[in-house]
């Protein structure tokens, strides 16, 4: 599978991807969401701001994923802590991702810039995109993007 991570433009998370000052992607909810257990070593990660441009230039490849079961909030607030020197989250996202019950942790390797792309953006798509080719979901594509969304 291919996945289209959505990175936060003010926090400038791609820029850390691309200069290797963030080498781990971290998402997190109440309950199980993508992309809790659907990412594994291996995979390819395409890379999205959210500021609106629909431009994909950069991918990586998983390098490993952590999926947590449910966590306490001091549980869950050690493991950003544990991994922060991966994360290289700012305090906003900190305070956005420690507590939260549910944790995945990915890290990337091979990190590069490609060829731009661009996504064909469609309302029922989240932050966190898992499909079978990235091709599916660019502009040109006649292909219809379904969710695979997780139940809790």
């Amino acid at each position: 599978m291919e996945h289209l991570v959505y990175c936060d433009a003010k926090a400038k998370v791609l820029e850390k991807i691309l200069n290797g000052t963030k080498t781990m992607i971290i998402r997190g909810a109440a309950g199980r969401k993508l992309p809790h257990g659907r990412v594994f070593e291996g995979e390819t990660l395409y890379f999205i701001e959210n500021n609106g441009n629909g431009l994909i230039n950069a991918k990586a490849t998983v390098k490993s994923v952590f999926n947590s079961e449910k966590m306490t909030e001091d549980e869950s607030k050690a493991v950003v802590a544990e991994n922060q020197n991966k994360l290289n989250l700012t305090d906003t996202q900190i305070k956005r991702w420690a507590g939260k019950k549910i944790l995945c942790l990915i890290e990337i390797k091979d990190v590069e810039t490609i060829e731009t792309l661009k996504l064909n953006r469609q309302s029922n798509m989240d932050d966190w995109i898992t499909v079978e080719k990235i091709t599916s979901i660019l502009e040109g594509s006649s292909e219809k993007y379904h969710s695979t969304r997780l139940n809790d």
